[in-house]
């Protein structure tokens, strides 16, 4: 039987396509006293390339609930872009392939074991075992009546995705305003000659997006059957080089070319003189408010047909927007564009029901921002690591946490807890502040700290807090040193390839943080 990719929705148009957990979701797992581990699943143990969806997957989860944790905090689950980030991803709706589980399509008859043996070669090897998956599913093999229903359920986003990912593959992986015109400005000839030439690797895109969500799904169920909560992670602005603006150009703030006319970023500040210039293009909000916010809405719908709660990056985002001309060299130069969050919110939730939201709030925060976060009753974030600096009055200090805010001992985007401490100074005068953050944090804790134990320690102070939730790194509960840290922002190489063994995962272990989160009320 030959599968086909789904027809184009008109590329601008999304559905009400149905969410197959919603008749079942739970009550959010952000609204009682839980505890959690943020680990994405590329850096769970396996024998291939990266981690993935598959047998390592589960026994994490398990591991999760003999831990007492009711909650496993993923990264963007999309194709990762430049640099292998999750968060610039080539889709805001769609899976990462490369955390397709080999042992998965093997166990539905997709493979053979030769095939399966020779993945665990390398990337180049695996890649070719997803390929035999999907000719074995031509044969017929695997269930197409659920490859039917993904691809009608689905087709609002999944047709364009794979059109631009099979576009981007023969064109040596160019960014598509780098393509011939007619296919970049999405010409319909030159959108239909694509889908008539590549038909055979349309369709294996289509594959690989349902196979993602097959295995996603089952490993989903597989966490609900053990009590633990799935979280995942959006950012708030998309890239330039994705599907998501190939296909969407009205709602963003683009010229004539498709070239943006400003650039996301943040103003200059104690941090940063010069501002970060992240380089996304930006959102039209009076376009998507005259579509009632359907691409948002609907791009809510697919993250929570995927997850049981999210982290919203940026989320100073939804109320303002620093909009950097084209062509900039820093951040300095730039202004402010009002956003209607609210209303956008407003709609999902009308839409959608309750929104399980994390509303990632570090950073300089204007009343207006911290007034809408609580008017939609969103949790806001609390990092250990940025308490001890100042005195009394940092508001990240575990007892300043209001009970519905979320308790991180760090984030993808820190060092690790062990690498904090035991961190040298850089550059002039940091050495009285590095003496400072060590000698609150001890007076904090009430005795001396030894660095072998500076991570029971944070992780202590944070299950110990009023919020309503605790998530905890899973390098941290490891105890490990800046080696094992997942990003470095500012480094170009280096960084998301963390991985930690199958052997950490120990009865001990789990036995200590079970006590930890009962002593402290989060079983």
């Amino acid at each position: 039987m030959e599968p086909t990719a789904v027809e184009s929705s008109a590329g601008t148009e999304f559905g009400q396509e149905p969410d197959p957990f919603r008749e079942v979701r739970p009550e959010s797992p952000l609204g009682r006293r839980s505890a959690g581990v943020l680990c994405h699943p590329t850096s769970l143990p396996g024998p291939y390339a990266v981690g993935d969806l598959g047998p390592g997957a589960r026994r994490f989860v398990d591991f999760l609930a003999e831990a007492g944790q009711r909650i496993w905090q993923v990264l963007p689950l999309g194709p990762p872009g430049f640099g292998m980030t999750p968060y610039q991803t080539l889709s805001a709706f769609a899976g990462s392939p490369s955390l397709i589980s080999p042992d998965l399509l093997f166990e539905d008859g997709l493979l053979d074991r030769e095939t399966l043996e020779a993945a665990r070669i390398g990337p180049s090897e695996r890649e070719t075992a997803l390929w035999r998956a999907f000719e074995r599913f031509r044969e017929g093999a695997g269930d197409h009546a659920d490859f039917a229903a993904f691809c009608d359920r689905e087709s609002s986003w999944l047709d364009d995705f794979v059109l631009f990912a099979v576009a981007k593959g023969f064109r040596g992986g160019k960014p598509w305003l780098q393509w011939d015109r007619p296919l970049g400005m999405r010409e319909p000839w030159a959108v239909e000659r694509l889908r008539q030439d590549r038909a055979e690797q349309i369709a294996y895109q289509t594959f690989l997006q349902w196979q993602f969500r097959r295995q996603w799904d089952a490993l989903r169920r597989h966490a609900r059957a053990r009590g633990v909560a799935l979280v995942g992670d959006a950012p708030i602005f998309v890239s330039l080089d994705s599907a998501d603006v190939w296909s969407n150009p009205d709602i963003f703030l683009l010229d004539e070319e498709r070239r943006p006319r400003s650039v996301a970023g943040v103003p200059p500040d104690y941090f940063s003189k010069d501002g970060q210039l992240w380089g996304n293009p930006l959102y039209d909000w009076d376009a998507l408010r005259g579509r009632g916010f359907d691409w948002w809405v609907a791009r809510l719908r697919t993250i929570f047909a995927l997850c049981d709660a999210v982290r919203l990056d940026h989320f100073i985002g939804f109320y303002r927007a620093w909009a950097v001309p084209s062509g900039s060299k820093t951040a300095r130069r730039g202004k402010w564009l009002l956003v209607p969050g609210e209303e956008m919110f407003a709609r999902a939730r009308a839409e959608l029901g309750t929104l399980p939201v994390i509303a990632e709030d570090l950073g300089f925060l204007i009343d207006e921002v911290r007034e809408l976060r609580d008017r939609l009753e969103f949790p806001g974030m609390k990092v250990l690591q940025f308490a001890f600096s100042g005195g009394n009055d940092n508001e990240h200090l575990p007892f300043r946490a209001p009970a519905n805010s979320v308790v991180y001992t760090g984030t993808h985007d820190n060092d690790t807890t062990l690498g904090w401490w035991k961190r040298k100074p850089r550059r002039r005068g940091e050495a009285a502040g590095i003496a400072h953050e060590r000698e609150h944090f001890q007076r904090y804790v009430g005795r001396p700290v030894r660095a072998r134990d500076v991570h029971w320690e944070m992780i202590r102070l944070a299950h110990a807090s009023a919020a309503n939730t605790v998530i905890v790194p899973m390098q941290d509960l490891l105890g490990l040193g800046s080696r094992a840290r997942m990003n470095t922002p500012g480094r170009r190489s280096g960084n998301w390839s963390w991985r930690f063994d199958a052997a950490d995962l120990t009865p001990e272990l789990a036995a200590r943080v079970r006590s930890l989160t009962e002593t402290f009320g989060r079983f």
